[in-house]
C-alpha cells in the first residue's frame, strides 16, 4: 500500500462521511503524528484558506491535486456556483484524490482533470469553457512552475486582478518562480513565510501574486 493508500484508508476510518473539515483535521493528524505527508498542510492551509476567502473566486484551477487534500480545502470554501478544476498528472494519486474528495462529499463540486498540466492549460478555454481565472493555485513539480504561469499569461487566462498563490517557495524551493513573479513586471508579488508541512522547524511559505493585466 502506497503512502497515499495509507493516508486515504486512515481518512476512511477516521473521518465523517460528507464533512470536508473532518477529512482535513484526519489528514493533518496523520500527517503529524504517524507519517509524514506531502500535503499543504494546516499551517499553510489557513493562509491558503484567507486568500481563498478574500478573493472569493468564480472560477479557480489548481495545479497538482495529489491526494486532494488542498482541493478539499478550497472547495469548502467556495459557493456552488463556482468552477473549481484541479490537475494531477499521477494516475495513482489522482484515483487517490477521487476517494478522498468523493469520501469528503465535494465530488460534484470539483472538476478533476488526469493530465499533464502543459497540455490541460491550452485547452481551458475550449473544453473547459473557461474564460479568464479568478485565482490559480500552483503545488506541483517546481521545475514547471515557470514555464505554466508562462502558459497561463500566453493564453490570456490571468486578467487584471487574477490571484496566483505558488506553495513550497522555500523548501524544495521553486527560486525561478520567486524571481519571476517578482521582477517580471506583471505582478505585485508578496511572500507570506510559514512553516513547512508538518514541521515545526523548517520554513517555507506561499507567494501571492496578483497580476497587473
Amino acid at each position: 500500500m502506497s503512502k497515499e493508500q495509507r493516508v486515504l484508508q486512515y481518512v476512511q476510518q477516521n473521518a465523517s462521511r460528507g464533512d470536508p473539515d473532518s477529512v482535513l483535521a484526519a489528514v493533518d493528524k496523520f500527517g503529524w503524528e504517524t507519517e509524514w505527508a506531502m500535503n499543504l498542510g494546516d499551517v499553510k492551509g489557513a493562509i491558503l484558506d484567507r486568500f481563498v476567502k478574500e478573493t472569493a473566486p468564480q472560477t479557480m484551477l489548481e495545479l497538482g491535486t495529489y491526494m486532494g487534500y488542498s482541493a478539499i480545502r478550497i472547495a469548502r470554501l467556495l459557493p456552488e456556483t463556482a468552477k473549481f478544476m484541479t490537475v494531477e498528472f499521477d494516475q495513482e494519486n489522482a484515483a487517490v484524490a477521487r476517494e478522498m474528495i468523493e469520501f469528503a462529499g465535494l465530488q460534484n463540486r470539483i472538476i478533476q482533470i488526469t493530465s499533464d498540466t502543459a497540455d490541460v492549460i491550452p485547452q481551458l478555454k475550449t473544453k473547459y469553457d473557461v474564460e479568464t481565472l479568478d485565482m490559480v493555485f500552483i503545488d506541483h513539480w517546481k521545475d514547471v512552475y515557470v514555464r505554466d504561469i508562462k502558459l497561463l499569461e500566453t493564453n490570456k487566462l490571468l486578467r487584471k486582478g487574477t490571484v496566483v498563490v505558488a506553495d513550497n517557495i522555500i523548501k524544495p524551493g521553486a527560486p525561478e518562480y520567486a524571481e519571476y513573479v517578482r521582477t517580471c513586471g506583471k505582478y505585485d508579488s508578496t511572500f507570506h513565510e510559514s512553516r513547512f508541512e508538518y514541521s515545526n522547524d523548517d520554513i517555507d511559505g506561499l507567494e501571492k501574486s496578483v497580476f497587473r493585466g
